[in-house]
């Protein structure tokens, strides 16, 4: 499975650029500075899978964590409601990949970009009292001709949408043809005088930049593509990189600290090498793109006598602000086939509540996309229907309700806002380690009572939608206790002007230390409508181009 690089850095002759993580922010920021001609070492704890690696494993990918981090794989993390509890250790709270590419190789492919609305909210909308809601130093403008670059060269299929921001470009290729469960949601908006439209996604409708087309396996919810249809990092930008001859991928790499000098400078990345040997490599700058978990857990195991609360963290806000994203979901039964296993996770989207009006009485927003419940695949369908439809759950009457309910089910799924909260967050656990002996990563989370409130509006509308195309066994659900895990990781070192705070500046430069930068989900002041990948990889190639800027004048 390991793939050579083209060239190889001696570890202790200054490279450089240091980047630390492949995958949606480090695959580009690979791509984009060895482009620009810079010596680049990216470390990635990982192997590099490829299309032929990738297979319809259920069991290994559902239930083994085969392509995530998990206690089985020694990365161990543990999980509370609040500061007064005991973090329990969990097998995943926070859900990222293990390999080049990062968890762009197995996402869902929504490519939602966030709206003028959502860089500017907090003044629009003025204070939410007990969150750091705020305004993040960037306009879409500013990140608008970043969010094309993105459409082109990683690739996205769509359509320009009613309520879609402006673009300067078109998609690069038209939309997904739609599939059984989004005729109805359509049909379902339509008959409540809403504007459902194709949904953009980050998977190919036909051939672009050399790659196929989708071939509608139905596997592809945390699933690697086998075509490379899906359009993550792995396969759009880490073979750009490699192929400069100025990148090395040293996978199986795992970080343990960045080392300073006594000018407070990086000059090293301490990681853990295949055989579990330490190693450092120098270099000029470091890029941390890590992820919103992984990126701030650097940081504060990075602590020395210069920074004792954690490397770039005079603010105290390292690993503060952790967004989920809220969800919610709602599945119903129909007479007809209506065969929404098959093809990409959904085909259309309804945007007419991106943002709701204050008269609700609290803060919120989001879209609706119509699935297959439990990611379309026969096992997980299996396992879940007896809880989703109220049927037995062993013998004849299983197996005959089975054939009948995959085929015949479909979900409208919400997804909305997370309000940044400092009692949410990142930290280090001081009671588990893992295999490396690292501090365990410690999540403590209760989702604010708006975002709450926001999945419960988000899973009633849903009913409404059902209601209205004639679904029969309806079941509906959203976490009304809290959510105990998620795959999106946001806000952990956030962007602003004031150091006191933010972590990074709006050049992603860390306020503290002038040659470290961090771009990830970790960057982002607010979390969006539950899509926020593409605003990654936005965010990234941004980044790329102010951190070369600030190269070439020397400044860094």
């Amino acid at each position: 499975m390991a793939r050579a690089s083209s060239v190889n850095f001696n570890t202790r002759e200054e490279v450089d650029f240091v980047v630390v993580g492949s995958g949606a922010a480090g695959g580009i920021m690979a791509k984009e500075l060895s482009t620009f001609g810079y010596s680049v070492v990216v470390l990635e704890q990982g192997p590099h899978l490829q299309a032929p690696d990738f297979k319809h494993d259920e069991w290994g990918y559902e239930h083994n964590n085969d392509l995530v981090w998990s206690t089985r794989h020694g990365n161990r993390q543990t999980f509370r409601r609040n500061e007064n509890e005991e973090a329990v250790l969990e097998e995943r709270v926070l859900g990222y990949a293990h390999n080049v590419g990062g968890s762009s190789v197995h996402y869902s492919g929504n490519f939602w970009r966030f709206r003028p609305i959502d860089f500017m909210e907090a003044s629009v909308r003025g204070n939410i009292a007990g969150t750091n809601f705020a305004d993040w130093p960037i306009t879409y403008q500013d990140l608008e001709p970043y969010y094309t670059k993105v459409d082109w060269e990683i690739g996205v299929s769509g359509l320009q949408g009613p309520w879609d921001p402006p673009r300067s470009r078109d998609y690069p290729c038209p939309p997904m043809p739609i599939k059984g469960s989004d005729v109805l949601l359509e049909r379902a908006a339509k008959q409540l005088g809403l504007t459902p439209y194709p949904a953009p996604v980050a998977i190919l409708s036909q051939p672009h930049n050399g790659r196929p087309g989708c071939i509608h396996c139905g596997f592809c919810n945390g699933y690697g593509c086998e075509v490379n249809a899906k359009s993550s990092s792995m396969v759009t930008m880490i073979p750009l990189a490699l192929a400069t001859g100025n990148c090395e991928l040293r996978i199986m790499s795992t970080v343990s600290q960045l080392n300073t000098d006594d000018s407070g400078r990086v000059t090293e990345v301490v990681y853990f090498d295949e055989s579990g040997t330490e190693q450092a490599q120098r270099a000029k700058a470091v890029v941390l793109c890590a992820n919103g978990a992984e990126t701030p857990r650097t940081l504060l195991m990075s602590a020395n006598s210069m920074f004792p609360d954690g490397l770039a963290n005079s603010s105290g806000l390292v690993g503060q602000n952790l967004m989920f994203n809220g969800y919610s979901s709602v599945v119903g039964l129909f007479d007809e086939p209506v065969n929404s296993w098959k093809s990409i996770p959904t085909t259309r989207v309804v945007h007419d509540f991106y943002e709701f009006d204050e008269s609700l009485g609290f803060y919120g927003g989001g879209g609706i996309d119509g699935r297959h419940p439990s990611q379309g695949t026969p096992m997980e369908f299996a396992l879940d229907a007896p809880n989703l439809f109220g049927t037995p759950s062993w013998g004849a009457e299983f197996k005959d309700n089975l054939a009948y309910q995959f085929s015949h089910c479909a979900a409208f799924d919400g997804h909305s806002t997370s309000l940044p909260l400092a009692t949410n967050n990142v930290t280090l656990d001081p009671n588990y380690r893992d295999d490396f002996g690292r501090p365990a990563i410690r999540c403590t989370y209760m989702d604010h009572p708006d975002d709450l409130a926001t999945m419960e509006w988000f899973m009633n509308k849903s009913i409404e939608l059902m209601e209205a195309v004639g679904a029969s066994n309806i079941s509906a659900s959203y976490p009304a206790e809290g959510q105990n895990g998620n795959v999106h990781l946001l806000g952990t070192c956030r962007m602003g002007n004031d150091p006191a705070t933010s972590v990074i500046n709006s050049d992603h430069r860390a306020h503290d230390v002038p040659n470290l930068f961090m771009c990830d989900g970790s960057s982002l002041v607010t979390g969006g409508r539950g899509q926020p990948t593409m605003t990654i990889m936005a965010l990234a190639f941004r980044a790329a181009d102010r951190i070369n800027q600030l190269a070439q004048n020397n400044s860094i």
